[in-house]
């Protein structure tokens, strides 16, 4: 069968990357503008204070948003992962639910907020000087916030539902209807900051409106009253799949707590005071990150071209996409860099006018906090980039490293040390490390590509064969352990049944059908890593480990429904559990036993084995629980569950067997009653 070639695979690379980035790069920048947006007119019209209240504000802001895009991106990758398994009912319950536990957990945050609105403010650096801003405009940003976080939940999910423009559009108007309504509500109503929150929600509202009502038309699914249902294990699995979004945006907020505090302490012990500093750094951080969200959609952009041909083992593709989007966050955090140690005065007055210490400070931070934000343009890259390609742990180092590891710990010491300027200079310090760091990981992961293409040999596999239907349908699913031998136990079922064992024989069959290098899917199909859960990209669709999942799903229906079989692994016995023809086996040993077995079947080294059993098989049980919900040794999710060496692999097929055939007896005489 000639398969049709994916776009990503042959497209220009250009071509794909303003296709795929440029909606990307406006939504994330209008979601950075929102906040950005109340400070200019807030600066104008109350002055640097009120700037300083919002600024001890935003970190609560960014806490719900990290809440709101966890349920969010996890009901959208879940929304996906179910509409390529045919399974929309279960698609439409994890929508559901994505939505319930975002209205459930935006409603107590609201109350938490609203009631220990004080208490919280200390946590994030307020002073005395703030307080009355501050409560102010945190009460009305609290009001508006169940409205925020259930429209940024439906927003991920319009999004996976297949209306990127729609999604945009609600947050574009959004977005404008702030511009209109701040300079109404602040200069002509006199309302200050509290007009400026006022505005913002009643903007997110609109939002939250237009996203509500698109849920009477989507385009994948359809929402009866059977699924408004909270279900735990699907709240779990949703959240799971959104962790990533929730710990990028967790990792701001702590920053932020960090900042406001020792800018506070230090600035006090200074001729800046502590407002100036604090509002000073919370406006350099927000322009940059107008420069970072245009890195973040230039690379989530390619996230996808990077997927795809790395799992097709089209190297060389790989490279000259990373090439070119190296090379346009290089252009953008250049010019960003320019700007920002050039005309540092122009862009501070842009918030409103303030005394000389306060222009002086802007400068300085300016130049100072983001000398090194060049660097950006290759550190967030990176960290898409090993995310695009399933390297969960660089991922994770990368996208941590700069926030968590280096520069939380360089502004403590370094404030101890130097002061406010010791604060300043945290900022280059984190951004050269996490650089380095990032430098390193792309320059080797590059060589590797180029060892990999000199050694890599096609696999030699038979292709996956469909029979007509069968009278006899029993389809046996075998889960094993590693080095159990339940592979040759299902083989030998096989072969006195005289039925087909499926195994690798679906790796070329996926291969066609995907586009993916039988020796990539070979090497990550049934594995998942537990960092591989920050994996899941910003704006993409699946990734290469869900599309393995759903086309070996649907394979796994199609041969059960047209023969009897043994299928070996891939969470078989979940996807066919509503299947009364399927028997269900999970074959285990112990230790010793698998080692033993491991070191004469396939030559390991006795000393590594116990050690190289276990990751295999904790890699195995995390593919099961990802994608299941389920745990992958619970024998309760089994029809019998049999220890190999304990029985004989010969006595334990025979068994199988047995049981195999007294269910095709028993099958046989439901029909035969029912026909009757």
């Amino acid at each position: 069968m000639e398969k049709e070639e994916n776009i990503l695979g042959y497209e220009e690379i250009g071509k794909l990357i303003r296709k795929f980035s440029i909606p990307c790069i406006i939504s994330l920048v209008v979601n950075s503008l929102y906040n950005i947006v109340d400070q200019i007119f807030i600066g104008w019209g109350v002055g640097y204070i009120g700037n300083g209240a919002t600024n001890v504000v935003f970190p609560i802001t960014m806490l719900c948003l990290a809440f709101a895009l966890m349920f969010g991106d996890g009901s959208s990758a879940y929304l996906s992962l179910k509409l390529g398994e045919k399974n929309k009912k279960e698609a439409s319950k994890g929508v559901v639910n994505g939505i319930l536990i975002s209205i459930i957990v935006s409603i107590l945050l609201c109350v938490i907020i609203i009631g220990f609105l004080p208490q919280i403010l200390n946590l994030f650096g307020c002073t005395d000087a703030l307080r009355e801003d501050a409560m102010g405009y945190g009460f009305f940003v609290a009001l508006g916030l169940p409205f925020m976080m259930i429209g940024t939940t439906l927003n991920s999910i319009i999004r996976a539902d297949g209306s990127p423009k729609y999604a945009m559009t609600s947050m574009v108007i959004g977005a404008i209807l702030n511009v209109i309504l701040d300079p109404i509500f602040i200069f002509v109503f006199k309302m200050g900051v509290e007009g400026a929150a006022i505005a913002t929600s009643i903007s997110q509202f609109v939002t939250f409106a237009m996203n509500v009502a698109y849920l009477r038309k989507l385009k994948t699914i359809k929402i009866t009253r059977d699924d408004i249902k909270l279900k735990p294990s699907i709240v779990g699995r949703v959240s799971m799949l959104g962790i990533s979004s929730f710990i990028t945006q967790m990792s701001i907020v702590l920053v932020m707590a960090f900042e406001n505090n020792l800018l506070g302490k230090y600035g006090a012990e200074s001729e800046f005071g502590s407002e100036i500093p604090i509002t000073v750094l919370g406006i350099v951080m927000k322009i940059s990150q107008i420069l970072n969200s245009i890195i973040i959609g230039i690379a989530s952009g390619a996230q996808p071209i990077f997927g795809y041909n790395y799992g097709a083992q089209n190297y060389d593709r790989v490279r000259k996409t990373l090439k070119y989007v190296l090379g346009l966050s290089l252009i953008v955090s250049t010019i960003a860099f320019l700007l920002f140690q050039l005309i540092p005065d122009k862009l501070i007055l842009i918030f409103g006018s303030g005394n000389e210490l306060y222009i002086e400070f802007a400068c300085y931070a300016f130049r100072t906090y983001l000398m090194l934000c060049i660097c950006n343009g290759i550190q967030i890259l990176a960290g898409i980039f090993f995310q695009a390609i399933g390297k969960g742990v660089k991922s994770a180092i990368i996208s941590l490293s700069r926030q968590i590891v280096f520069l939380i710990p360089a502004m403590v010491v370094f404030g101890a040390t130097f002061g406010i300027h010791g604060i300043l200079y945290a900022g280059p310090f984190a951004d050269g490390l996490a650089f380095i760091i990032a430098g390193i990981l792309l320059i080797l992961q590059v060589r590797k590509f180029k060892k990999v293409e000199a050694s890599t040999k096609p696999l030699i596999t038979n292709p996956l064969e469909i029979t007509e239907p069968s009278a006899s349908n029993v389809v046996i699913t075998l889960s094993r352990e590693y080095g159990s031998g339940g592979r040759y136990i299902g083989k030998l079922i096989a072969q006195k049944l005289g039925i087909k064992l499926y195994d690798k024989e679906f790796i070329i069959k996926v291969a066609e059908e995907t586009g993916l290098s039988e020796q990539y899917i070979k090497e990550n199909e049934q594995k998942r890593n537990v960092l591989d859960v920050l994996n899941n990209g910003y704006y993409s669709d699946m990734n290469n480990s869900d599309e393995l999942f759903v086309k070996e799903s649907e394979l796994i229906k199609e041969v059960s429904a047209k023969e009897p079989c043994v299928i070996v692994g891939r969470c078989a016995d979940q996807i066919l559990k509503d299947n009364k023809n399927v028997l269900k086996v999970f074959i285990y040993s112990n230790m010793e036993d698998k080692i033993n077995r491991a070191v004469k079947y396939y030559g390991m080294d006795k000393k590594k084995a116990e050690k190289e059993i276990s990751r295999i098989d904790k890699l195995r049980g995390n593919h099961y629980k990802y994608y299941t919900g389920k745990e992958w040794k619970d024998f309760s999710n089994y029809d019998i569950c049999i220890n190999s060496d304990k029985l004989g692999v010969e006595k334990a097929a025979d068994l199988i067997i047995d049981m195999a055939k007294q269910l095709e007896n028993k099958n046989q005489k439901v029909a035969e009653n029912i026909t009757q």
